[in-house]
């Protein structure tokens, strides 16, 4: 599993956690595209922007391997703002590439890309 140097390991002044440690001794989570509904509470949304700022401050444009990247966190964005960058992809696989969508994400989360809060 490759582990993101840098990135932080989860949103500062919370426990919303962006990274995990180890591998699991199970196997990855699979990613899945859960549905954000509009009554989610502020901290849950603060969380979802700033793992997107933390993403869009690492990676950029840049396809980049799923690696130590949280699952659950992930896959609150999966499918949308964040997508496969190969075919076929395996969403239960470390080493998955992903990209962001740019255009997408810049809509969902326009504070993501506002500030240098990670950089």
């Amino acid at each position: 599993m490759e582990k993101h140097r840098g990135f932080p390991s989860r949103l500062p002044g919370t426990d919303y956690q962006f990274t995990i440690r180890r591998d699991s001794k199970s196997g990855p989570t699979k990613l899945i595209a859960r549905e954000r509904f509009a009554d989610r509470r502020p901290p849950d949304r603060r969380a979802d922007d700033g793992f997107m700022a933390a993403l869009w401050a690492h990676f950029g444009n840049e396809p980049f391997v799923r690696g130590n990247l949280d699952a659950g966190r992930l896959s609150w964005l999966f499918g949308r703002e964040v997508v496969a960058a190969e075919d076929p992809f395996d969403p239960q696989s470390y080493d998955a590439l992903l990209k962001i969508d740019e255009k997408r994400a810049r809509i969902s989360f326009p504070e993501a890309f506002a500030g240098d809060r990670f950089e």
